[in-house]
């Protein structure tokens, strides 16, 4: 058999790598980028592909395989609409001929089907929010509180968290991108899961000398990233300036927030050298995100910058916040509330301790997360579960001496 002789030799194993869907290359996709780096030699599999060509390089010409919501009538602009079809979609992925399953998964990734003689290692960068807790919240937002079309949507809610629990079981590793979504898994799924930090791309960003006296924030319009209250507390605050990075669709609310004050400017979206720039020259980042991790806190403290955030989620793991344990190595502080006041409230505190917190700290805070250190340990994750799941008898009886090295597979840390 094929794959006996490849699980006698695991440096010769098959992997493929399934990735919810390509639309866009944001923070999943960035962790894509890094995961194709580590396995050169993987095959990519997605729900769909609708990636536009500016966006396309970090795939170095692959063409991943699809399923059939690739082709169903006006997925290319509405493909979320076929959310209640997408697990059988990728249960339809046949991935029998690999040895190795690595899922990048955020919605449905983590539901291919695998066998007893293959490893399924799964990155959960969280389980399916609108599905679980965030529930009420997706419903309220959307529109579908009441009515008939809102118990169609908790009928398809309810489908998908049974699913979604179901097919928590054929998960062999489960890594979450934080302790916050390691929690998250253990609540939904009843699994631990060890904790591996996305990759921030902290080489692309430098500190500066030339501080100015402006504080900025940078996302996505979204309503979970609360831009909207970061505006309306700087409204109240005239003599500080805020720029405003990112588009998106709250981008016409946030401008109504800011209309009229002179103290606020909305600069839109930025490429990466004007926003490295932006964040490196700010007096500090301002984030008001219940975020899984979040990238944009580290990015500006790679510039050397603080960070005023929201004390919840991810920020509390990428953040030092000011005060003990962290006297003198403090990157930033924390608000309680997501509410104006509450970062009103922040903002003043952060004038009175400005000068405690240091670009050489904030940098160092950042270097933890770098892509050299992602690859390394993404890599030693899946040689740990590969030599478990070998040593462990769930696959066959391997000769002494014949185990082999997955990092002699894997490309870790080389920079290509």
């Amino acid at each position: 058999m094929r794959m006996a002789a490849s699980a006698s030799n695991p440096a010769k194993a098959r992997i493929a790598i399934v990735h919810d869907w390509l639309t866009v290359y944001a923070g999943a996709e960035r962790v894509l980028e890094q995961m194709l780096a580590v396995y050169p030699d993987a095959d990519l599999y997605c729900v769909c592909d609708f990636l536009p060509p500016a966006e396309r390089g970090f795939l170095q010409g692959r063409v991943p395989r699809t399923t059939f919501i690739q082709n169903l009538p006006g997925a290319r602009r509405r493909y979320r609409a076929y959310l209640p079809l997408m697990p059988l979609a990728i249960e339809q992925l046949d991935l029998s001929e690999y040895d190795i399953v690595l899922s990048s998964s955020h919605a449905v990734a983590k539901g291919v089907l695998t066998g007893p003689d293959q490893l399924h290692v799964s990155y959960v960068y969280s389980p399916m929010r609108y599905a679980w807790d965030m529930q009420h919240q997706y419903l309220r937002e959307s529109g579908l509180e009441k009515g008939l079309k809102s118990w169609v949507a908790r009928w398809m809610l309810q489908r998908l968290r049974m699913w979604d629990l179901r097919t928590s079981f054929g998960v062999d590793m489960f890594l979450a991108d934080s302790h916050f979504i390691a929690r998250r898994i253990r609540k939904v799924y009843r699994r631990d899961a060890s904790v591996l930090y996305p990759p921030v791309d902290v080489d692309a960003f430098t500190p500066t000398a030339a501080r100015q006296d402006y504080y900025v924030t940078a996302s996505r319009l979204v309503p979970y990233k609360r831009v909207d209250l970061i505006v309306e507390a700087f409204a109240s605050m005239p003599e500080r300036r805020l720029l405003v990075i990112g588009d998106g669709p709250e981008y016409p609310k946030v401008k109504a927030l800011a209309a009229g004050r002179k103290n606020i400017e909305l600069l839109g979206y930025q490429d990466q050298q004007s926003l490295a720039r932006f964040l490196a020259e700010a007096r500090a980042f301002v984030f008001a995100a219940e975020e899984d991790f979040g990238i944009a806190p580290l990015e500006a403290q790679a510039c050397g910058t603080p960070v005023v955030a929201f004390g919840k989620g991810g920020s509390l793991e990428t953040v030092l916040g000011f005060g003990d344990p962290y006297e003198g190595e403090a990157t930033g502080l924390f608000f309680e509330q997501q509410t104006a006041r509450s970062i009103c409230a922040a903002i003043e505190r952060f004038e009175t301790i400005a000068d405690a917190f240091h670009p050489q700290a904030c940098r160092r805070q950042a270097d933890r997360f770098s892509v050299t250190r992602f690859r390394a340990d993404l890599a030693a994750s899946v040689e740990s579960a590969w030599q478990m799941f070998v040593e462990q008898g769930m696959r066959w009886s391997v000769p002494a001496g014949q185990s082999g090295s997955l990092l002699n597979h894997a490309k870790a840390g080389d920079g290509r």
